[in-house]
């Protein structure tokens, strides 16, 4: 197995790690209900996916 034959520098190390980062979640409206909703998924609040109900939602009383 192999070995470093010498130390990585802070600097050198960090300068690999700056592409390791966190992209924000793109977000959509709902075609039915106007709520934010990720790409892809199904409604949270009234349970349609692309203008068509995909999950039975319990009205909250």
């Amino acid at each position: 197995m192999a070995h470093p034959k010498r130390k990585i520098s802070k600097t050198r190390r960090d300068k690999r790690r700056t592409h390791y980062k966190l992209t924000a979640a793109t977000f959509m409206e709902c075609s039915n209900c106007g709520s934010p909703v990720l790409y892809h998924r199904v409604c949270g609040e009234c349970g349609y996916y692309r203008g068509k109900p995909a999950i039975e939602k319990e009205l909250a009383v």
